[in-house]
């Protein structure tokens, strides 16, 4: 007898959809009462991830239970591709409008297949431990750091509208990184300094007009802001862990850009450096360009520009798999031992 012959019969998709009302948007969800739920317009997108994320919370399921619902409806939510395979993740999708949204559990072959979505870590849906944990430092750039930045980096990819710029992006990532369990979060001025941000205020209102964060009175020179960001505030582990990563995105090596370059080519620079593994890497050239809120076109301009800047010795897009490959220059081509290449 087979034991694990119900496990199909466990689904794990959740939709919400942002219907447009004279008053503003109201959120509506099909798997509970919530129909109609009025929300602000700057902050729709917000709730929206929030609402999913509490339902992965409620629903959850251990791993071995946790099975492709793509695969499971026939694989309809993509084009065709090689077939299922990969870890089961989940996956967030918005249609073109951006006013439906589906969270559900999806294989990683899947989920890259399948256009405007992103994966959400499983770090920003666990729940918050009882006590603090402690743990070593990693080494500097070490698998860990890199991890927490792809993952943050996608999240934000779903989290931050896609005109948002490279250097809002850059921001964020900082903010969401070294943010206490309160969503509170202060920047030095020298750390702004360092990122040529200082004194840019425009970019705290490009991310104040999304409903993301909310700047607070802060003693000159420090920057502070109020994360409204539910999700992010779930993020695991400490805050120590994430503080290392955000360091080393500031300069992501081995794969980090000459000094002072414009903030989508770092930005680009960072994505890459996080699927590096030596002197390779390798990821969709969707995935690249959903991470940088760029087109695929200006993606390809800005791998070209790191290449003729000898930050990369070459890059390839096969457009049959969409799949980008790039090398390093050899000076840079170190690893780690027990180190795995990431998906």
């Amino acid at each position: 007898m087979r034991l694990a012959s119900t496990h199909a019969t466990v689904q794990r998709i959740w939709t919400v959809e942002l219907r447009p009302q004279p008053g503003g948007p109201a959120l509506a969800c099909p798997r509970c009462t919530l129909h109609g739920h009025p929300v602000q317009a700057a902050s729709a997108r917000s709730a929206a991830l929030t609402h999913l994320a509490r339902h992965a919370r409620t629903d959850a399921l251990p791993g071995h239970l946790r099975t492709c619902q793509c695969r499971a409806h026939g694989c309809h939510w993509h084009p065709r591709h090689r077939g299922c395979a990969g870890p089961v993740l989940l996956a967030l999708t918005r249609d073109r409008s951006g006013r439906t949204w589906r969270l559900a559990d999806a294989c990683a072959a899947c989920a890259a297949a399948t256009s405007h979505t992103a994966v959400v870590p499983a770090t920003l849906l666990a729940p918050r431990p009882p006590g603090r944990v402690r743990r070593g430092p990693g080494p500097p750039g070490g698998p860990a750091e890199r991890t927490r930045v792809r993952e943050m980096l996608t999240y934000l990819a779903a989290a931050l509208p896609q005109s948002t710029s490279p250097a809002a992006r850059l921001l964020a990532l900082q903010c969401a990184l070294r943010s206490d369990t309160h969503g509170h979060v202060q920047l030095p001025g020298g750390l702004l300094r360092g990122m040529r941000l200082h004194g840019r205020g425009e970019l705290w209102q490009e991310l104040e007009h999304t409903r993301w964060l909310r700047r607070a009175a802060g003693k000159y020179p420090h920057t502070e802001a109020q994360l409204l960001d539910a999700a992010v505030l779930s993020q695991q582990p400490g805050r120590g862990a994430r503080a290392r990563a955000a360091q080393w995105a500031l300069r992501p090596t081995p794969l980090a850009p000459p000094t002072g370059p414009p903030p989508a080519l770092q930005l680009t620079a960072l994505a890459l450096a996080s699927h590096t593994l030596g002197g390779a890497g390798s990821t969709d050239m969707e995935v690249l360009a959903y991470l940088c809120g760029h087109s695929p076109h200006q993606t390809a301009e800005l791998l070209d520009r790191l290449t003729a800047s000898h930050t990369l010795t070459a890059w390839h897009h096969n457009r049959e798999t969409d799949e980008v490959l790039w090398h390093l220059p050899q000076q840079h081509a170190t690893g780690r031992p027990g180190e795995h290449r990431p998906h």
